[in-house]
């Protein structure tokens, strides 16, 4: 089965932008739908971003906490899962994970936003 790999973590301070990428170990997936998850130490894994590869960008949903500030998208291109983080802040720490078709997830890639 295909692995996710994730890509752009790194510790930022507050403020600053980064982009996560997320590419499949076996080259080209059929995508259908494609989302980000993050956990913060001691919580739970919870919800950032998911849309339909198939829909506009307007179709893409978001957790509140990140809702106009960051943005899931596909480069088609690329092969690659983006989400796209601007205007981080201190509770944006945690490990994001990539999740492919519901059932694909990749190991995670810590961001840490700290001044």
């Amino acid at each position: 089965q295909a692995r996710l790999v994730e890509t752009g973590g790194g510790e930022v301070q507050p403020g600053a932008s980064l982009r996560l990428s997320c590419a499949s170990s076996e080259g080209a997936l059929s995508i259908y739908f494609m989302a980000w998850y993050r956990q913060a130490p001691g919580k739970q894994r919870e919800f950032v971003a998911g849309a339909a590869s198939a829909a506009g960008p307007d179709s893409a949903t978001y957790a509140a906490s990140v809702k106009g500030r960051f943005t899931i998208s596909r480069d088609i291109s690329a092969n690659t899962v983006n989400l796209d983080m601007t205007a981080v802040k201190p509770d944006d720490t945690a490990v994001y994970f990539c999740n492919v078709n519901h059932d694909l997830w990749g190991q995670g890639t810590q961001v840490t936003v700290s001044s």
